[in-house]
Order: C-alpha cells, then structure tokens, then sequence
C-alpha cells in the first residue's frame, strides 16, 4: 500500500488563470509581439495581475545573460535588441489603460552598455505616449558602473526596483555574476539621485530570522525604505529546491519587524513578488 504524500500545510495555493480581463491583457501581450515576467518567470500571482489588467513587460528579450539558481528565465545567447520594442511596449500601455505600469528586463551582460540606452528610450516612450502613468523600472545591475545607471535614473521613471533576491551569506551560491554588496551600491546610488528605491527578497532558501533582519537594515543603511518579502517557489525540477516553507504568521512577523526599523512601505506573504501591488509603492 502506498503511503499518501504529506503537503504541507504552508505552501500556498496558486489560482488557474481565468477571467476576462485575463484573456484582454494575454491577448494584448501576444497580439504586440511582448515579454512579460509574469509569464517568463512563471509568477504565481498572473492570474491577480492579469485579471485586474496589469502585467510587468520584460525587455530586451526573453534570454538572459546569467543563470541564477532560482530564475526560470531562458539563459543563453540573446539576439539583438529589437527596436520596436518600446513603441509596442508603450500602445500596450495605452491600450491597458494603466495607471501604473512596471517594466524589467533580461541581464544583457553581452551588450556594451547592459541595456541601458534602450532602457532609457522605454521609459521615454511609454511617458511620451501615457504622461499619466507612473512608472516602475525593476533593473539589473548594470555591473555596478554608475554612468549607465545615470542613463536610466535620468529618464526618471517614478520608482527604481533592484532586488537582493536573498541574504548575504547564500546570495553568491544562487546568484550568478551578482554581488551582494554591489546591489546594495546600486540601491545607495539611485537613493542618492533623488529617485525612490525598493528591493525585495526571496524566503525558504536556507535563511535565518537573523540573517533577514541583516537585510533589512543593510537596505535601510542605503537609504531604501521599499521592500518585498515573499515565498521561493521552485519554478522548474532545474532550479534550486525549496528549504521550507514559511507561514503566513511569519510573514506577518517579518513585516512588522521591518516597519518597526523603519521602512515606509512592506509587502510580506507567502505570493507576494517585486511587482505585487506595485501600484501601491508610488
């Protein structure tokens, strides 16, 4: 007799996609040729997203340049930028009516600036064309160098998004090419231009409670009060394994200790990733 496989009981449930506000924003991607995290990164929360018409467009591809352990994201040899990408990004923008939009991208570590002209010419275009909506731009590192993060900050998108990902002692082994200390230079960086930042962080890698609140201060030390905490989900059999899964109690426990130390804004559960309610951030 086989014994029953035990769930347990934290993991969360993920809804199917359904609805028709679903099906507008799917059609709307595919029909304009678009990338989107949502999809790409296989996010549990596309059927909320989606349904409430929003999604984060990924551009420069869908082929990053790096592998990190927990990333579904293709990795290989990415074709060249395509230079329609933006106007399509921005009449999609349109066409979704939103109010708020979040855009991300592929590392594109094979081109001489990261990506981040095109980077600038999005920003510019989805503004020119929607001047009412405001902006979220979740961005790689650029390698740390300053001036091409300066092309980004100076097209002014409302908020700039670098994640963390995970804590300092595991983010070497699941990170590739990634810094810890770097990413906080990046974060201190766009804080220091006068533009808002916001990171977040993925649990049940293996982390301790104390090693999150190391995190949280570390951010806070460069000046980023925005912050994310949410589940690991193992996207593909490829992928690092979940180590635990944490409860709803301690999700609200991390964000109460992160208020406390001072952040103005926490977005802690078990489904919650970078751009969850990113509405709410601006």
């Amino acid at each position: 007799m086989k014994s029953k496989r035990k769930i347990d009981p934290n993991k969360p449930k993920i809804k199917l996609p359904s609805g028709k506000s679903y099906i507008s924003v799917k059609n709307i991607v595919a029909e304009h040729k678009l990338h989107t995290i949502c999809e790409s990164g296989n996010c549990p929360n596309t059927q909320e997203c989606w349904g409430a018409g929003t999604a984060t467009f990924m551009i420069l591809g869908d082929i990053c340049t790096r592998s990190c352990k927990f990333c579904s994201v293709k990795t290989g040899k990415p074709l060249l930028p395509d230079e329609q990408e933006p106007l399509r990004i921005a009449n999609s923008v349109k066409l979704m009516k939103l109010k708020h939009c979040v855009v991300t991208s592929v590392d594109r570590d094979d081109l001489e600036d990261g990506g981040a002209e095109f980077w600038a010419t999005t920003i510019k275009k989805i503004k020119e064309i929607n001047p009412y909506t405001t902006l979220e731009t979740l961005i790689p590192d650029f390698k740390g160098e300053k001036d091409l993060l300066k092309i980004v900050i100076d097209a002014k998108p409302e908020i700039i998004s670098h994640n963390l990902e995970t804590v300092r002692r595991l983010s070497d082994s699941i990170r590739v090419n990634a810094k810890y200390d770097r990413s906080l230079s990046v974060l201190k960086f766009i804080g220091e231009s006068g533009l808002r930042s916001k990171s977040g962080i993925m649990l049940g890698l293996g982390e301790s409670d104390d090693e999150i609140f190391d995190v949280m201060d570390d951010l806070l030390n460069v000046g980023c009060k925005i912050i994310t905490i949410g589940q690991y989900l193992q996207p593909t059999i490829d992928n690092i394994p979940v180590q635990r899964y944490v409860s709803e109690k301690e999700f609200k426990m991390y964000e109460e200790v992160a208020l406390k130390k001072g952040f103005n804004f926490v977005e802690s559960g078990a489904l919650v990733r970078s751009s969850y309610h990113a509405d709410k951030h601006v």
